[in-house]
């Protein structure tokens, strides 16, 4: 029998100032005045055969960029707009993947989680450096030291509700979609945060390619460990498991082979969270959908109560 290793205690966090704000920081730097911050480090958080790299980039804005979980930072890429000439870059947005305390725990960093956009060209196989994406291009080839223009945060929608310290969360992403919910998940389970205490059901459905596009795994999978009462995590990985019709394993059918607890939860009050690439949706309607009318339910009436209690939390790009 396997002896459970004794739970770390929870990291001390500082300021704890940043509790007091009764609504969260907004539109605080804007596009015409960005404010400049510094990249602390830049790491490559996929295995050799991910067929995307990811990075994880923790930026100093010592505290003067507050945000809370479920939040989004704008990042101005240099050069010049290619449709505007004369123009700088438009702002691309990114979720932050930090909990409002940052990696250090000091309030004055925040994290992002960006894939690397490149451009095959269907024929010859070949890269297209004219094709690739300039902003995350831009951010995974940063250094320590180099400044970025950053603005925001932005967004209301994915910002855990304050009201109920007890509710039950379930958090569906593919890819660096992770990201919002490693902030959750840090606040939830690794911080010492006297204000706040953690006692609902965090469930979190990732999908990627394989077990190389595993993104901050060693991190959730402790807390599964430490908190097997408060927290699930289930993977889906497209290109190495295979569903119950034999292709490949998609986050959907996670969903769908969890879809009696997860339809209990949601009429308990459960709040359901989506963050990824755009086309992961459609086929996880599809698939509530079908769930529903199975269950002798209109999946259009479900949608629209929990949309209007607040339960129903999206931010896809």
């Amino acid at each position: 029998m396997s002896v459970q290793q004794p739970r770390k205690p929870k990291v001390t966090v500082s300021p704890l100032t940043l509790e007091d704000a009764k609504e969260p920081p907004l539109h605080l730097y804007k596009s015409n005045e960005p404010y400049t911050a510094t990249i602390v480090s830049v790491e490559t958080i996929v295995g050799p055969t991910a067929p995307t790299e990811a990075c994880h980039i923790v930026i100093d804005h010592g505290g003067n960029l507050p945000h809370w979980e479920g939040q989004s930072y704008g990042i101005i890429p240099p050069g010049e707009n290619p449709k505007m000439p004369g123009s700088p870059q438009n702002v691309r947005h990114y979720a932050i993947a930090s909990s409002r305390y940052g990696d250090y725990f000091d309030g004055k960093t925040a994290s992002l989680c960006v894939g690397r956009v490149v451009y095959y060209d269907p024929e010859t196989g070949k890269e297209e450096p004219s094709k690739k994406g300039a902003c995350s291009n831009y951010l995974c080839d940063s250094k320590p030291g180099d400044k970025i223009q950053v603005t925001g945060p932005y967004g209301k929608m994915m910002i855990l509700p304050v009201d109920d310290p007890n509710a039950t969360h379930i958090m569906i992403a593919t890819g660096t979609g992770v990201a919002p919910y490693r902030g959750y998940l840090r606040r939830m389970f690794m911080e010492d945060i006297p204000t706040f205490k953690f006692g609902g059901l965090a469930w979190l459905f990732l999908g990627v390619a394989n077990s190389d596009s595993l993104l901050y795994d060693d991190e959730l999978s402790k807390y599964l460990q430490d908190y097997p009462d408060k927290f699930r995590y289930d993977r889906a990985l497209s290109r190495e498991w295979r569903n119950k019709s034999g292709g490949r394993m998609c986050v959907q059918d996670k969903i769908e082979e969890y879809s009696d607890e997860i339809f209990k939860l949601l009429d308990s009050g459960a709040h359901i969270y989506f963050c990824g690439l755009k086309r992961m949706m459609p086929g996880i309607q599809d698939t509530l959908e079908r769930i529903a009318k199975e269950k002798g339910e209109s999946w259009d009436e479900k949608l629209s109560q929990l949309k209007k209690n607040g339960q129903w939390h999206i931010a896809v790009y």
